[in-house]
């Protein structure tokens, strides 16, 4: 694997990772401003947004950089900017559309959301306020595909940190201004921070069109060098990118259509239980704050989700089924091995996590604690649905998907009605849990891969986790007899020191058992070495 390659993939999968730590941690001043209702109206606006980026998108980024790189290689450069320039201006149309449609269909996605009829009319301006930002992205995307098919990363990477940058700090800043200095209401404020996935798009394409202009003689250059023996139809690539990309759109709108089953549901299941005055703000903790910190681990996985797939459709298209098992088994157990403690640890110290990140909220607590195992499947989700495009088989991840989906929206309203907010988290784990399922007997029907050794090493994993969490449960109990997670330092200090503790007697019970030996090799011996063990 070349260097460029490697240096091209670490440049893109560094800026992804700086993007969703951002995403994750700008939520901590943004409650402690907006509250759980700020939060609930937030999402109002952005699941719909983000389900119709994905349609309007269509996959079309990532088809555009593999056509690129694929005639760039034959040196038939015209038709990739000839695909290029037809790809923006269909982007340009279908962003403008779907806008649109959104702009317009906000009144109804809000009766359909089952928002009180006082709140209607802000709702429908908080969607609004976020569809602006569909006329920005689809073409912006297509940018960046174009840059990757010339194998430069460099502006993918920077645009994504940049936008997320822009967009975070205009939506706090938009946000305190409108509450602390104008003394608005905080609905207003809301829309300002669905309206700053806009401006954040804005600041990605400024960057973009700056690494543009400044690479703009090089590929002038590459169009002199063009073979020019080719004339391929447009028509007959965008028939093959249509077809392919339909697995990919349902992948990324996988979390936004659960979401979206909450909203559709949540309201009227808690109203019919006489819990409605509680059913905003329960929302908020549900799909925004708990679900922000059991992203966590999980973005871990969608790393490993990237990693995975050269490796694997490598070995599956070699027809060597000892390294393509090897390469699965491998993905899975460091996954798990990884995973699995962090979301024990997650529901052990449930307390001080989510107040050490927002405030101490026992509805809060009570959603992480049980949210937090979710997580495993989140990951599971995201790294078979990656093995299933390498092995050519990711429209079953649509099927899969679907009765997940359906699952979900079956079960959630007997399951709220019976466990209320913690209703809507079993409901998501039952309707993952079946898409999980579906993905890993897929990869075993068309490759015959086992899961045996996976099975056995995931116990072992299991016990060692627990034996953790009863340890980090014991120091909490310990340090709560001096410290309290109603304060936000001392919230933070007992999730440093039990998170320390639990994680060196993971660690020890892995090193002495071998389990990390044989899950990571020679590293574990050169890791020990420079630590002087």
């Amino acid at each position: 694997m070349s260097s460029k390659f490697l240096k091209g993939a670490f440049i893109l999968t560094l800026g992804a990772i700086i993007s969703k730590v951002l995403g994750l941690f700008y939520v901590i001043p943004f409650e402690h401003m907006v509250g759980n209702k700020g939060a609930t109206l937030y999402q109002y606006g952005y699941v719909p947004y983000t389900i119709f980026i994905s349609f309007a998108t269509a996959g079309m980024p990532l088809a555009v950089s593999k056509f690129i790189s694929k005639y760039n290689a034959l040196e038939e450069y015209a038709v990739g900017e000839k695909l290029f320039k037809s790809s923006l201006k269909l982007m340009v149309i279908t962003g403008f559309l779907a806008f649109l449609i959104l702009y317009t269909m906000a009144p109804l996605f809000t009766g359909v959301f089952g928002v009180k009829p006082e709140d209607a009319a802000d709702v429908t301006e908080i969607i609004r306020a976020v569809s602006f930002a569909l006329i920005f992205v689809p073409f912006m995307s297509i940018i960046r595909g174009f840059f990757q098919g010339h194998e430069a990363m460099e502006p993918t990477a920077i645009s994504q940190v940049v936008e997320q940058i822009v967009r975070i700090v205009f939506l706090l800043a938009g946000v305190y201004v409108v509450l602390n200095i104008l003394d608005g209401e905080l609905v207003r404020a809301i829309q300002i921070a669905t309206f700053a996935a806009t401006v954040g798009a804005v600041g990605g394409l400024v960057v973009l069109f700056w690494y543009w202009k400044k690479q703009k003689p090089y590929l002038d250059s590459l169009m002199k060098k063009d073979r020019g023996t080719m004339e391929i139809s447009l028509k007959e690539i965008y028939k093959e990118i249509f077809l392919s990309s339909i697995p990919f759109i349902f992948v990324g709108i996988a979390m936004p259509m659960f979401q979206l089953a909450d909203l559709l549901s949540f309201n009227k299941a808690m109203s019919s239980i006489g819990l409605q005055h509680v059913a905003e703000d329960a929302l908020g903790v549900l799909n925004v704050y708990a679900q922000k910190l059991v992203l966590i681990p999980m973005t871990l996985a969608t790393g490993f989700s990237m990693a995975l797939l050269p490796s694997v459709t490598k070995a599956y298209v070699s027809e060597d089924s000892n390294e393509f098992n090897r390469q699965l088994n491998q993905a899975f157990q460091i996954l798990l091995f990884i995973t699995i403690p962090a979301v024990v640890g997650m529901s052990v110290l449930a307390d001080p996590i989510y107040s050490a990140f927002y405030s101490h909220d026992p509805l809060g607590i009570s959603v992480l604690k049980a949210y937090a195992p979710v997580s495993i499947l989140f990951a599971l989700f995201s790294v078979s649905a990656a093995v299933l495009q390498g092995i050519n088989q990711q429209k079953y991840t649509v099927l899969s998907l679907l009765v997940g989906f359906l699952i979900k929206l079956s079960l959630n309203i007997p399951l709220i009605k019976l466990f209320e907010t913690e209703g809507s988290v079993y409901a998501t784990a039952f309707g993952y849990l079946a898409a999980v399922l579906l993905n890993l007997y897929v990869i075993t029907y068309f490759t015959g891969y086992r899961y045996s050794l996976t099975i056995r090493r995931s116990v072992l994993i299991t016990v060692f986790s627990i034996i953790m969490g009863l340890a980090a449960w014991g120091m909490n109990s310990l340090l709560s007899l001096w410290l309290t997670t109603e304060g936000r330092f001392q919230a933070i200090l007992i999730v440093a020191v039990c998170a320390i503790f639990g994680a060196l007697i993971y660690a020890a019970l892995s090193l002495k058992s071998k389990l990390a030996h044989r899950l990571f090799g020679a590293r574990i011996d050169r890791l020990k070495a420079k630590l002087g063990l």
